[in-house]
């Protein structure tokens, strides 16, 4: 098998985005939601591609002086190959490539594994939002954990 090959993504990649979030997430984003980011200067959009397609993306938007990882995701065949700490480092390294002075983003408070990702990247919790994330299949609300982590040194 050859090494996935990490390339920006862009508008003709929208179906390949589509099919993958439909694939390996519960409430996937809508394909407008991918459209918009997309064309957006102000966000980028990386993924990971083999022989056989799309295998992982990451979205990743520029703010005034920090950036936000919006969004990340393996397709459920490859996780445990460490291809999302790959996708998490190419964020880390564009993030600095746009001056940005943090990188901030939330995460279910129940995703151990999204939260051990984030930690061995050197992110921490800043806080915590108490019941934002909608219910997953009949459960109750869950809190989203705030991290982040410096990108400058000062």
């Amino acid at each position: 098998m050859t090494e996935p090959r990490l390339r920006e993504l862009a508008v003709a990649d929208l179906a390949a985005l589509a099919a993958l979030e439909e694939a390996g997430q519960v409430q996937p984003w809508p394909a407008e939601r991918f459209e918009a980011v997309l064309v957006s200067a102000q966000h980028a959009v990386l993924g990971l591609e083999d022989a056989t397609g799309l295998i992982g993306h990451a979205v990743l938007a520029r703010q005034p002086f920090d950036a936000e990882l919006e969004a990340i995701l393996v397709s459920p065949a490859r996780r445990g190959e460490g291809l999302a700490s790959r996708l998490l480092a190419a964020v880390i390294s564009r993030a600095c490539e746009w001056g940005a002075e943090r990188l901030l983003l939330e995460v279910r408070a129940g995703n151990a594994p999204a939260i051990a990702l984030y930690r061995r990247a050197g992110l921490e919790e800043d806080g915590r939002r108490r019941g934002y994330y909608p219910p997953l299949a009949g459960a109750r609300r869950e809190d989203a954990l705030l991290m982040s982590r410096p990108l400058t040194e000062g």
